[in-house]
């Protein structure tokens, strides 16, 4: 996740405070420092730093944590609030009706968040349209049109047209039955006249009710003076934040969105259409402080469950809950879990596994889990109808006869029939509670780890 370093960083300093009832000056001063340090290798502008730790160490030092709050969350508390307070609110993005224009360097990833963009309001019930005014770069057009087709919205482009002010005028009218339009203009390696010019003359032309900054995540320190130019040019209503799922610092972003006086709208997540997120500073911050996202984690598993059903018409994830538990359902359930993304990045959102727990484990211990998963898949694929249905019937002659079908070997298939035992155990323990006891499990959940903006809106210290 972006500031992934930092965070870890962030989470290692406030360990230091474990076990301490009270803060001295030097504890304050030893956290600040490492705050600072780590901000500034993550790229964040280092006047937006100093003010930032000023203010953590002032309020440090001067407030009285509440009564049974240890120093370490009493700092915790006061990090996550001023984190929050640096981002700002997310960008102002309506369910309506509306034009949005797309700028950036070339490379920031424009072209795949207008599609993302497009698909995440068709999911909203918004019909959807881009119009591709890249008349620049080569092959703008064949990759925005094949993202379109995979996000499942309108597209409109000219690729025999040179003048990009014309395909815009076209394109809205084209359109026209689309309630949002996502305009996407060029971009070049660097912030030229040329690039500039044209953005202005597309911008007078569609009157955007948003112009969006597409910004990869990578960007450095370079942010503030692109940001600048383009918010002096057509005026930055937000940022987009691209490739997030790298290993990208994620700083200078952040420092654009405070030069632009603007607010993050959106983070894109991954490759695919559907890998793109509404920007939340609250769920943002506690996922990076380690403390979850029950908000983004339970819109993520809706997602899933519905597309893994709308495939499978006979499969109902709420059966699972009323009978028996079958691989079948499991390997409906690891369908699911991939369509969620990557594994690390679900680890995040759930309180007390991302963060400090993610930080113990080896660099890829996330890449063999996700191997595990696929050979899983693999096996199942070489079982019959019947053992799918019922694994118990599989005995050592059948695990020899699946794994040369599935060319694993038989130690492999003894673990899928292991795991699919444990996940039925728990499966039967959420069989037996009621709403009570799923209320409390939940409440326990965000006490432990925090809700990051999770159940009602609300942070993880409870607003």
């Amino acid at each position: 996740m972006v500031l992934d370093n930092l965070g870890s960083s962030l989470r290692g300093s406030l360990d230091k405070l474990q076990g301490k009832s009270r803060l001295d000056e030097d504890d304050v001063e030893e956290i600040v420092r490492e705050i600072q340090r780590s901000l500034l290798s993550a790229d964040v502008d280092v006047n937006l730093v100093m003010d930032l730790s000023s203010s953590i160490k002032e309020r440090a030092l001067n407030e009285e944590p509440p009564g049974g709050t240890s120093a370490r969350d009493h700092v915790l508390k006061i990090v996550y609030e001023e984190l929050v307070g640096l981002i700002g609110e997310s960008t102002d993005i309506p369910l309506e009706p509306q034009t949005i224009l797309l700028a950036g360097l070339q490379g920031s990833g424009k072209t795949t968040t207008a599609a993302k963009m497009a698909w995440w309001f068709s999911t909203k019930g918004l019909r959807a349209a881009v119009i591709q005014t890249d008349t620049f770069r080569p092959g703008a057009y064949d990759q925005a049109k094949q993202m379109c087709e995979r996000a499942e919205v309108e597209f409109y482009g000219d690729p025999d047209e040179e003048d990009p002010v014309k395909i815009a005028r076209d394109g809205l009218e084209a359109t026209e039955d689309a309630d949002i339009h996502i305009v996407d203009t060029a971009g070049r390696h660097a912030l030229e006249d040329a690039l500039i010019d044209e953005i202005e003359d597309i911008d007078s032309a569609v009157n955007p009710d948003r112009s969006l900054l597409v910004l990869d995540a990578a960007i450095g320190q370079g942010a503030k003076d692109q940001a600048r130019q383009f918010d002096d040019s057509i005026g930055i209503d937000g940022v987009a934040i691209t490739k997030l799922d790298g290993t990208a610092k994620g700083g200078g972003a952040l420092t654009a969105v405070n030069e632009t006086d603007s607010s993050i709208g959106f983070l894109g997540t991954g490759e695919t259409v559907q890998d793109i997120e509404r920007f939340e500073p609250n769920g943002f911050i506690s996922r990076l402080l380690g403390m979850g996202d029950l908000k983004q984690l339970s819109e993520r598993v809706e997602r899933a469950m519905a597309e893994t059903q709308e495939e499978e018409d006979d499969w109902d994830p709420e059966d699972i809950m009323k009978g028996s538990f079958t691989l079948k359902d499991m390997q409906k359930q690891m369908e699911a879990m991939n369509r969620m993304g990557p594994l690390d990045q679900v680890l995040d959102m759930i309180p007390g596994l991302g963060g400090g727990f993610k930080d113990q484990l080896p660099d890829d211990a996330m890449d063999v889990t996700q191997d595990r998963m696929r050979s899983f898949d693999v096996i199942m694929d070489s079982m019959t109808e019947a053992e799918l249905e019922n694994p118990r019937t599989i005995g050592a002659s059948r695990v020899r006869r699946i794994a040369r079908g599935s060319g694993k070997d038989e130690e492999t298939v003894q673990e899928l029939l292991e795991q699919h035992k444990m996940m039925e155990r728990t499966i039967k323990q959420f069989q037996g509670m009621g709403d009570g006891d799923m209320q409390r499990m939940m409440k326990k959940l965000q006490n432990q780890g925090g809700g990051g903006g999770g159940l009602g809106g609300m942070g993880p210290f409870g607003d």
